[in-house]
């Protein structure tokens, strides 16, 4: 097996943490989908003050989750909802539906997307690459209100 090169690690920010920030947003959803919340967790950031450090986001519910995706091509999004429509179909045969045939298959999808996800702080801003968003997937087939809880820690 051929093994890349790996470079040394550049300090970018060192010292004591000075400064701690919470905070919680409520996200609507309309049903199966993506919703990029980015701009909302970058406003959090600026809003805390905190230059260095690191935010996480999480998410309050079993049957939503949380991922950073690409941003640029919706394409993307159908062809992942797709993938998880696959890997955890409705109407399977599960043994839990009291709530209905999508609520099992949402479970599954959250096991295997985020309920959290951790985000470094460089200068203020999200280190996120050129592409990337924050984004909530509803896995249910009706609208939901979730909850998302942000919290920054750095100086």
């Amino acid at each position: 097996m051929k093994q890349g090169k790996i470079g040394p690690v550049e300090t970018m920010a060192a010292g004591p943490v000075q400064r701690h920030a919470s905070g919680r947003l409520t996200i609507a959803t309309a049903g199966p989908g993506f919703t990029d919340f980015t701009a909302a967790v970058a406003g959090f950031v600026r809003g805390s003050g905190i230059r260095d450090g690191l935010v996480t986001v999480f998410c309050r519910h079993t049957s939503a989750s949380l991922t950073i995706q690409e941003n640029a091509d919706p394409d993307v999004q159908t062809d992942l909802m797709a993938a998880l429509d696959g890997f955890a179909p409705r109407h399977a045969g599960y043994v839990h539906g009291a709530e209905g045939p999508d609520d099992m298959p949402a479970h599954i999808r959250t096991m295997v997307t985020d309920s959290a996800l951790t985000i470094p702080l460089i200068e203020g801003r999200l280190a996120l690459g050129t592409w990337q968003g924050i984004y909530l997937i509803e896995h249910r087939d009706r609208p939901h209100r979730r909850e998302i809880v942000l919290s920054a820690i750095g100086s």
